[in-house]
């Protein structure tokens, strides 16, 4: 058995100036900036959301600009394999996340759980 939820809408941005980014999306959907470096390598900036929100998370990118979901799971393999059964399919394992892309050609991330508890909205799967 394992656990997974939607945590995150991911904007991928093709322009490398993730401030100027982060500063249109803060206003666009009402959202502060919360970091414009998340990791420390100018990769990843995060909007501030209240914690029964989706993470709004904005990711310098080099393919086209586009939106992605993640959704966290205690159990990476058992979801990526949940969602391979249901036609999914693998595009690869990236740091610490399976890239998998949806039977309409969408890609998505699992990714590990974002928080000490997963809160409301839990699915768990056999």
């Amino acid at each position: 058995m394992h656990h997974s939820r939607l945590c995150a809408l991911v904007l991928d941005c093709q322009d490398g100036d993730l401030v100027a980014a982060s500063e249109f999306w803060s206003r666009a959907l009402g959202k502060p900036v919360k970091t414009t470096d998340e990791e420390g390598d100018g990769k990843y900036a995060s909007l501030q959301t209240a914690s029964d929100e989706l993470q709004v998370i904005l990711q310098r990118v080099d393919h086209p600009s586009r939106v992605h979901l993640d959704i966290e799971a205690d159990d990476l393999d058992a979801e990526a394999d949940r969602l391979e059964a249901l036609g999914a399919k693998r595009i690869g394992f990236v740091k610490r996340w399976w890239v998998m892309e949806a039977p309409t050609g969408h890609r998505f991330c699992i990714v590990r759980k974002q928080a000490e508890a997963f809160g409301p909205h839990l699915n768990t799967w056999d």
